[in-house]
């Protein structure tokens, strides 16, 4: 069968300082548009799959804008819901060498924020699909933004589609009044497939990572080992564990690699030295778009599934925006070995 995916979230307005200056620096502000899930769905359908990405936006022109930016990119978007009276916004001040990046949300009473279980078909919306994509940003929104993922991952356990999350813990976010630990572990029971480091895992799920070293840029990929075994066995469902290595030597200078755990085995992928980083946002997002890619293209090679989500978000960060703009020939060539970055004429 082949693969369709659905992806379910917010997507921001993203005002960012141009050429790394700092917010009271700035005269001017970059506009694109983001956010995780949204960033997923870009990233697949740059590698050609089909997919839907949901939401609910108001109806007015910067949400129109975020629509039209998405179809560019052959984003499915006639699942999109429409109501409330603002999109999200965020601002960022890109950091450079020891100084780290600074994100502002300005997301309060978005449409999304305030929508409610029934506003979806998820019959409807799950027509045809095989695998449901969420990340732990959503449930932190609201209340409402909770109950209606809730009732997606129940849908789609119900018809068998293949669910996976990110679990991107956002300390800003969780102000509703509901604890992190409280909503995250009956949502990722429904999971598949986790994404995590080592924050998420403690912060979201009470699950604390043994034996890890990362100061000083260095991560060891077998110590998440624990972390993998630990969130299988508190929750059955889960078939693939995946850890995200980032070694932040500076803002500017990091080293990046992942781990994948699928019950008997520990896969590493090769490790990147990322020294000029354009821009470091969606770098998780690129890593998961690229391992849905991966485990649907290349089934039962999990080592290449991996090694394509380490290479797909290698690439991301030489890239401005939360989208990651690469194409399954240049991932595929960064994986082969080739990282001289020549001109292609």
């Amino acid at each position: 069968m082949k693969a369709k995916i659905i992806t379910f979230g917010e997507i921001m307005l993203r005002l960012a300082t141009p050429d790394h200056l700092r917010f009271h620096q700035a005269t001017e502000l970059d506009a694109t548009f983001g956010g995780g899930e949204s960033n997923v769905a870009v990233s697949l359908a740059n590698y050609g799959m089909e997919v839907d990405f949901v939401t609910r936006l108001p109806e007015n022109d910067i949400a129109e804008s975020a629509v039209m930016n998405l179809r560019k990119y052959k984003v499915g978007v006639d699942k999109i819901i429409r109501g409330g009276d603002r999109i999200g916004i965020y601002f960022l001040e890109s950091g450079a060498v020891s100084r780290g990046s600074k994100v502002i949300y300005d997301r309060a009473h978005s449409a999304i924020a305030e929508i409610e279980k029934g506003m979806i078909d998820w019959d409807k919306v799950f027509e045809g699909a095989t695998w449901f994509h969420w990340t732990g940003i959503t449930p932190a929104i609201s209340q409402g933004a909770c109950d209606v993922l809730e009732e997606a991952i129940a849908k789609a356990n119900e018809k068998g589609i293949t669910v996976s999350t990110d679990l991107n813990y956002r300390k800003k976010l969780w102000n509703y009044g509901k604890d992190v630990q409280e909503v995250m572990p009956k949502l990722v029971a429904g999971c598949d497939v986790v994404l995590g480091n080592e924050e998420d895992a403690e912060k979201a799920l009470g699950i604390k990572p043994e034996g890890v070293d990362i100061t000083g840029g260095h991560v060891e990929g077998k110590a998440y080992l624990s972390v993998s075994k630990q969130i299988m066995k508190k929750f059955p469902r889960v078939k693939k564990v995946i850890t995200t290595l980032r070694g932040s030597i500076s803002a500017s200078h990091n080293t990046w690699a992942g781990v994948l755990y699928d019950g008997r085995k520990l896969y590493e992928s090769n490790k990147y030295d990322i020294t000029h980083i354009v821009d470091r946002v969606g770098g998780g997002d690129s890593f998961m778009g690229g391992l849905i890619y991966g485990l649907n293209t290349y089934q039962g090679d999990d080592q290449k599934a991996l090694e394509f989500a380490v290479a797909a978000s290698c690439l991301k960060h030489t890239i401005k925006g939360d989208f990651n703009l690469v194409s399954v020939e240049e991932v595929e060539k960064l994986m082969g070995g080739d990282a001289s970055g020549r001109v292609a004429r």
